[in-house]
């Protein structure tokens, strides 16, 4: 057993970042942004000198703009090639401005032993490097297949939860372009699974798949303009797990059902109906 159940707890020293306006940019286009839109709606993620526009960064970016993290190192030696993304939660405590300094720390929440896997389960913390002024928070879960059976805890099951049992309040397509993950890639995940598509052969894909960060990113833009009414600073919270893979080109549709005061439930279908992101949960002001 490679993985070391004692790394929990385990904490990463603070490390710092910067990012620009341009790096917004980035990101805004890698996760679909202004594509197809004749009416100029989303200019304040797209652009920075457009008459009357203030630019604005997308919330999602949080799992982009974070400084580090995990220390890898700490789980002991389980091998990375068999690691899956399980899932991925965000919470924006005021709106990303479309530059700056942070500080994050991380870490390690939960090391669960599924018998035939382990789950890792990480928090990472972000702040204003300046004043020290909380920006956003990233919960992670990591999925390492071949690394449990040590007879640990196996920690919570996670809710099944399904859909209700109604129409969907909201309901938004976005299609993704042949070279989403060419460009996506451009904000500093350079697995060559999204690119390569001998790695993505030998990992049993067909050609390259997309980043499953990006998807969350085009649901996010998706649950900002579908309850948010396009507005970072009313976006909460977003939590939800991965399913299946997407292939770019594909088209995302995310549908949404209001469940209280400020709070949703969502899932993300690729083509229609090929479920990508399951047990969607999402707050907003």
């Amino acid at each position: 057993m490679a993985i070391n159940p004692d790394a929990v707890g385990s904490e990463t020293e603070a490390r710092e970042r910067s990012w620009t306006s341009t790096d917004c940019l980035l990101y805004a286009l890698g996760v679909g942004a202004g594509m197809d839109d004749p009416t100029g709606a989303e200019l304040e993620f797209t652009t920075e000198n457009s008459k009357g526009i203030t630019q604005q960064a997308l919330p999602t970016m949080a799992v982009v703009l974070q400084a580090g993290g995990l220390n890898i190192g700490s789980l002991g030696s389980p091998d990375l090639t068999k690691m899956l993304h399980g899932s991925q939660g965000i919470t924006l405590h005021r709106e990303i401005p479309v530059e700056g300094r942070l500080s994050t720390t991380g870490k390690i929440t939960g090391i669960w032993d599924k018998g035939a896997a382990a789950v890792v389960d990480m928090e990472s913390t972000s702040v204003l490097a300046d004043t020290g002024e909380p920006l956003f928070t990233n919960r992670m879960s990591l999925f390492f297949r071949g690394e449990g059976g040590w007879g640990g805890d196996r920690g919570p099951s996670g809710s099944k939860e399904g859909a209700p049992e109604r129409e969907a309040d909201v309901s938004i397509t976005y299609q993704t372009r042949t070279d989403q993950a060419l460009l996506y890639r451009l904000n500093g995940d350079r697995n060559p699974l999204h690119s390569d598509p001998d790695f993505a052969s030998r990992g049993g894909f067909p050609k390259p798949i997309l980043h499953g960060l990006c998807t969350y990113g085009f649901t996010g833009r998706a649950l900002l303009h579908g309850l948010c009414d396009g507005d970072p600073a009313r976006f909460g919270s977003m939590d939800a797990r991965f399913a299946s893979p997407v292939m770019p080109g594909e088209a995302l549709t995310v549908t949404m059902w209001r469940t209280g005061d400020g709070e949703a439930f969502f899932q993300s279908y690729a083509d229609g109906d090929r479920l990508v992101l399951d047990g969607g949960r999402c707050t907003y002001r």
